[in-house]
């Protein structure tokens, strides 16, 4: 049963709508789903390598975490917005021509700033990890080896399902608009959570 929880939990957070398969949705139209795969394995193995970390060290990454947060927190939130304006301008001529997908490195590092994986890894670490500190290597790689083998298939139904809008997006001014769409939608996520974050430190204040 814990097994069936641990899967169901990464399933639904790796498949409900975040930072991650925004891009990936918005690469699968632009690029394709091919050209995404490294995007797509970035993101798996780069979140894989995250929680075996976190999961590993747990006291010391939540120690860290609770001084760091908020710093990673914006600078996450800052990127989502750079992206958000370059996700939004993909469907312009000339700077479509110039365009790359993300690749396999910048995805993997994408998640150390990215809050909905952290949320993820660190509430899968707590709940999912045994409380001893015997076999707590192992125990955290197979935590890892799940979320990498869940993960993938999960976040790839956004961008194959990117790609099967390609044909419905053929005309400049429907792919922009749907750029522009998303482009909003990932700042709008990215403001979500910056406010979010910021909410204690602006009670504090007030």
């Amino acid at each position: 049963m814990p097994e069936f929880a641990l899967l169901s939990y990464i399933a639904l957070m790796s498949i409900t709508p975040g930072p991650n398969n925004l891009m990936l949705a918005s690469s699968g139209v632009n690029f394709g789903f091919r050209r995404t795969l490294p995007h797509l394995l970035g993101i798996s193995l780069g979140c894989a390598l995250q929680v075996f970390i976190v999961a590993a060290l747990l006291a010391q990454a939540l120690s860290w975490v609770a001084s760091w947060r908020l710093p990673l927190a914006v600078a996450g939130c800052l990127y989502l917005l750079w992206l958000s304006w370059k996700i939004a301008r993909a469907a312009q001529p000339r700077v479509r021509e110039q365009a790359r997908p993300l690749g396999f490195v910048g995805a993997a590092l994408f998640q150390w700033l990215n809050p909905k994986a952290w949320v993820m890894v660190l509430n899968a670490s707590i709940l999912f990890m045994p409380a001893g500190q015997g076999g707590r290597l192992a125990a955290a790689f197979l935590l890892a080896l799940a979320f990498a083998v869940v993960n993938l298939p999960c976040i790839s139904v956004w961008a194959w399902g990117g790609e099967r809008l390609r044909r419905w997006l053929a005309s400049p001014r429907a792919l922009l608009w749907y750029n522009l769409a998303m482009g909003g939608l990932m700042a709008a996520t990215a403001l979500w959570l910056l406010c979010d974050e910021l909410k204690p430190v602006l009670t504090k204040l007030a």
